[in-house]
């Protein structure tokens, strides 16, 4: 690929070729912002203007924009009873603090589920609703109820345009090592989780990594959160194809791992677009995020690992048959990705997906891909598959993170 590129000729052709699947990407499926399905009626709103004007002991409540530092000394400085009014008053707010206590936010996110759920049966019956208005409301009503299944650990909930949400699975605040799965286009409220295609979807990729890395060291205390908390792309369209939603989720996740309990180390696991998301992240990380690995990566909006400025290891896989492979890895003018992940000159460490199907089967139960990211989530380095007979993947594996 380098001598390829080096020759002025051949990189002009692979420009035009990048702005021709654009410009058919924009022909077959048209601008993408539009296809949010309708949410319930916005609280935030309401919500942060009472939050501004309510005062205890006289003082009022902190900024929301606050850092998690100082929010988290403001919640350690109230009594229970307090804390539980402001999440039952203030749910969609206290439930998506980085900073509060997690279970606080676990609470607050149920009590604004459970609203939404009440608000979205309500205009179900009494709205006029189109045949696809009623399926996209069936779909919503079925997503808050199973948001509300006893047992589930709900991190982060807005129901605004197409909805964002967060689930942890294992005990977050006595993690040792924390993963954080970054999904990617058209990740919504109503696509979080799936009948079919279960592993597919957030909540089954996090269910089968925490599965996997329990299987591969019982004895370290792990949590896995399926992170939907930005806006994703919708389809195939001019948001997959530049860094704009990339650029606003990244700030959302490095806030995320900023703010997360204890000192447990963070692996981050990006799929897709969600691997757009941590290239853009992955200089204002904090150093507690050791590894950034991204699987079926369009690109990472950089050159090579360099050009990422990550202190974290990079990490990239793709399956032989994932069709992400046909995109041209450029950037021009704003459009495409950069170079990919998996091409040597990237300079990542290769892993194998042997076992995956396709683009969006890396975290499938049994796959080596899945099985890669587990011992990366654990921290067992050497237990990762290269996609090289030679081991490359392992140089300097116990060096700097950077090494």
């Amino acid at each position: 690929m380098t001598s390829f590129d080096s020759s002025p000729t051949i990189a002009f052709w692979r420009m035009l070729l990048a702005l021709a699947v654009v410009f058919l990407m924009l022909a077959t499926t048209g601008w993408t912002a539009v296809r949010h399905p309708s949410a319930p009626p916005q609280l935030a709103e309401a919500e942060l203007s009472d939050w501004r004007e309510v005062r205890i002991g006289g003082r009022p409540l902190p900024g929301t924009t606050e850092p998690p530092g100082r929010l988290a000394a403001f919640f350690a400085s109230l009594g229970n009873v307090q804390r539980t009014r402001l999440a039952t008053r203030f749910p969609l707010i206290v439930g998506n603090l980085n900073g509060a206590p997690t279970a606080l936010r676990y609470r607050a996110n149920r009590v604004a589920i459970a609203r939404s759920l009440k608000l979205e049966r309500g205009r179900a019956l009494t709205a006029r609703l189109s045949a696809d208005g009623r399926h996209q409301a069936g779909l919503l009503i079925h997503r808050y109820e199973t948001l509300m299944r006893p047992g589930r650990q709900i991190l982060a909930f807005d129901p605004a345009g197409g909805g964002r949400v967060a689930e942890v699975f294992g005990d977050l605040e006595r993690a040792e090592r924390v993963s954080v799965i970054v999904p990617g286009v058209d990740t919504r409220l109503v696509t979080f989780e799936r009948t079919s295609g279960k592993y597919s979807a957030p909540a089954g990729m996090a269910e089968s990594l925490y599965a996997a890395q329990r299987a591969a060291s019982p004895r370290t205390r792990t949590a896995v959160i399926a992170w939907a908390d930005y806006t994703a792309p919708v389809g195939v369209g001019m948001d997959s194809a530049t860094g704009r939603l990339a650029h606003k989720g990244a700030v959302r996740l490095a806030s995320l791992t900023e703010a997360l309990p204890g000192k447990s180390e963070v692996a981050l696991f990006c799929h897709s677009y969600g691997s757009v998301v941590c290239g853009v992240a992955a200089r204002r990380l904090p150093d507690r995020v050791t590894d950034i690995a991204v699987a079926g990566s369009p690109g990472m909006r950089a050159e090579n690992v360099a050009g990422l400025r990550a202190r974290a290891r990079v990490w990239a896989m793709r399956d032989g048959d994932d069709w992400i492979e046909v995109v041209p890895h450029l950037e021009v003018g704003g459009l495409g990705h950069g170079e990919d992940p998996v091409a040597p000159e990237f300079g990542a460490r290769v892993m194998s997906a042997a076992g995956a199907v396709g683009h969006s089967g890396y975290f499938e139960p049994g796959t080596e891909s899945v099985v890669n990211f587990a011992e990366i989530g654990v921290g067992a380095y050497g237990g990762v598959s290269c996609a090289s007979e030679d081991d490359s993947c392992h140089r300097d594996i116990y060096g700097d993170a950077a090494a």
